[in-house]
Formats: C-alpha cells, structure tokens, sequence
C-alpha cells in the first residue's frame, strides 16, 4: 500500500504544528517612558546602594523587592498576591532602571488575573502587561528597567485590584 510511504511526513507535520500553537509569550513589552523629572517630594534617583536591606523572598512583606540591592548582580524579585478578586499588597517598591521579576501568585481558584504596569494612574498608558492565568498558580513577570517614579499596578481583567509600584 502506498499510504504507508506518506506516514513519516504526516508525523513530522503533525508535530511542526503542535510545537507552533504551544508556545506562548509570558508578557507584552512596552517601552519605559522618557526620563522625567522627580515629581517634588521624590526621593531623588541614585541614593546609595546599600539602602535598603536584602532578605528572602519569603521575607518580603507587603511586596517589597527581596534580594540583593540593585547593582550586586542579583535579580530583585517582588512578591504580589492575588486573593478574594483583590492584590493583598497594596504597595510595592522596585529598584530604577534595572531589571526585576514580580513573582504573582494567584489564589483565586478558577479566577483570571494579572499584572500590568501603567503610568499616570490606573487608567493610563500601559507600559508592561503580565499574562492573564486562572488561579491557584504562580507566574514569574520578567519587567523590564523602569524609571525611577511612581506608577499604578492594575489587574486587566479586574479593573479595581489596583495598587501602587514605586520605582526608587
């Protein structure tokens, strides 16, 4: 029979197209915006960079960066919890232009979050965009250098779990 000669390359098409539709991109890169000034009462970019004290993520209550202080090599990871369609941290703190993760844990079971960054407010311009997943899970966000400054975190899918990053 002949159809068996056509076998082998039914199969390698067969997986071609199942390893394309799987790939998924973690998050959505938008530029940072300009360098602006510091709004007055800022802390002005560049203090020192021992300032603030490591610890482990686990260490890290209310969303503060766990980890070395920016400068030492090591990626600062900030924690943010989804729970009962609200984000327990209501403020979190990332280093300036350097890179960070945001650890989001998602613990609503069934329910679809994320986290986006956005300047000028919860309605503004979105400068980062985290995947949508349902919970319970837990999804690293690699964010890309921001600005020293204040900006709004904001669940896409839940316009009222807000909250506050400080880029200092």
């Amino acid at each position: 029979m002949r159809p068996a000669r056509h076998l082998p390359v039914a199969l390698l098409s067969i997986l071609v197209v199942a390893a394309c539709t799987q790939a998924t991109a973690g998050w959505t890169y938008a530029p940072a915006p300009s360098k602006a000034p510091a709004a007055s009462g800022s802390a002005a970019p560049g203090g020192s960079p021992g300032a603030s004290p490591g610890g482990s993520p686990a260490a890290s209550p209310g969303g503060s960066p766990a980890g070395s202080p920016a400068g030492s090599g090591q990626l600062v990871v900030v924690n943010i919890t989804a729970q009962g369609i609200k984000f327990n941290e209501s403020a979190i703190t990332a280093p300036a232009d350097t890179p960070f993760q945001i650890q989001f844990d998602n613990q609503d079971a069934g329910v679809p979050h994320n986290v986006a960054i956005r300047t000028g407010g919860t309605t503004g311009p979105e400068i980062f965009k985290g995947t949508v997943f349902s919970g319970v899970a837990t999804h690293a966000y690699d964010v890309p250098a921001l600005d020293a400054g204040a900006y709004a975190f904001v669940c896409d899918v839940h316009p009222t779990m807000t909250g506050t990053l400080t880029v200092q």
